[in-house]
């Protein structure tokens, strides 16, 4: 029995031993050590109560509802092989190898204008498509039909039958800029609903080759494949313009993309509502801008203005008494800068309209009254 009790006190020695030196040397191997003390966190507001500077997101969620996607499909039959038209492959093959249709779908961007269900979008957006669907961001989805196109302006109007449709609220895109901040919304690359942030790098900026109306808004925000028909709004959320092209060599953003201003998308799109169409004003001439050579050879201060290039026979420039080689300086007193400024000018006239255009004959200036003809489709 003593023996028993000795070996006991002897192990409980030998334990305590262990246990002292590894709570001296190693206590974090001891299970209920602590393995630090606990640490301080400094937690955020409440989203809804807290501020958001430099955030841009009572924008977006203004204007996102309204923004749309687009899918577009339609029948390409794709060229045959001239083999598939023998009738000896014909007579063995049968109808197999005969050219069939394939349908081909693309996607774009749209912006809901009404609540009557009007979107506005891009006219190459919709272009010769056979059936056009539109997903809004809550989840529906509608078949779309064209009330109208202007390929001139690239603009289209569609119209689906939904009701509570959130309608965008345009802005005063004439006030705009250089240096605002605006947000382009769209859905580039069909990923979804996105939005990018940038500012206005130019306005006005024209003879960019997409259009044969050019006024755009430059901006450096994000505009990618998809974005096209899609909005480009204030920091308000209100649509100052509607993104229609990018500036790239790879097909991809570069920072360099082109909106059409609101105000002028308005006006045509109003028009394509109420007669199916657009109505522009139109002079019968051709026309080219001054350059610095040409006002040299002309004796001119400064290159300014547009050179009429020629005049179409019995036209409203030709009946007017216009001729090649003068040079328009203004309408109804206001300045003209160049060729394209001179033909927005123009074709935002209403047809029968009389107007006085002063221009440069001989060196010496002169008004002269033209009535503005109906622009041919």
């Amino acid at each position: 029995m003593n023996k028993l009790w000795l070996i006991f006190a002897q192990s409980v020695t030998v334990l305590l031993a262990i246990f002292f030196i590894v709570s001296t040397l190693r206590p974090e191997l001891l299970p209920w050590t602590p393995r630090g003390k606990l640490a301080t966190v400094k937690e955020a507001m409440s989203v809804e109560t807290a501020p958001r500077p430099g955030s841009f997101y009572a924008a977006a969620e203004i204007a996102m509802p309204s923004v749309v996607n687009i899918f577009t499909s339609k029948e390409v039959r794709m060229p045959s092989h001239p083999l598939l038209d023998d009738p000896m492959f014909q007579r063995f093959f049968g109808e197999r190898f005969e050219s069939r249709p394939r349908r081909a779908s693309s996607l774009g961007s749209g912006v809901i204008v009404s609540p009557e269900g009007y979107i506005l979008t891009n006219h190459h957006v919709v272009e010769a498509a056979s059936e056009i669907q539109v997903a809004l961001v809550d989840g529906r989805n509608a078949k779309a039909r064209i009330i109208g196109s202007d390929r001139e302006s690239d603009l289209a109007v569609l119209k689906i039958d939904l009701d509570n449709l959130p309608s965008i609220t345009f802005g005063q895109s004439e006030q705009a800029r250089v240096g605002d901040i605006v947000l382009a919304i769209g859905n580039p690359f069909g990923v979804g609903q996105t939005v990018t942030m940038g500012i206005i790098g130019a306005l006005g900026r024209s003879q960019v080759g997409i259009n044969t109306f050019e006024n755009f808004i430059q901006t450096d925000a994000a505009i990618n494949p998809g974005n096209s028909g899609g909005a480009l709004t204030d920091t308000a959320g209100n649509l100052i313009g509607i993104n229609t092209a990018i500036y790239s060599r790879t097909g991809g953003s570069l920072g360099i993309g082109f909106a059409i201003p609101a105000n002028a998308a308005k006006q045509i799109m109003e028009q394509i509502i109420e007669t199916g169409n657009v109505i522009r004003g139109w002079l019968g001439v051709s026309m080219q801008d001054i350059t610095p050579e040409l006002a040299e050879s002309f004796r001119l201060k400064k290159a300014g203005g547009a050179l009429i290039a020629g005049v179409l026979k019995n036209g409203p420039a030709d009946e007017a008494g216009i001729k090649p080689g003068d040079i328009l300086l203004a309408m109804d007193g206001k300045t003209v800068a160049d060729s394209s400024e001179m033909l927005n000018l123009v074709a935002a006239l209403s047809p029968g309209k009389t107007v006085t255009l002063t221009i440069l004959r001989n060196s010496s200036e002169r008004s002269v009254k033209v009535k503005v003809g109906k622009r041919p489709t």
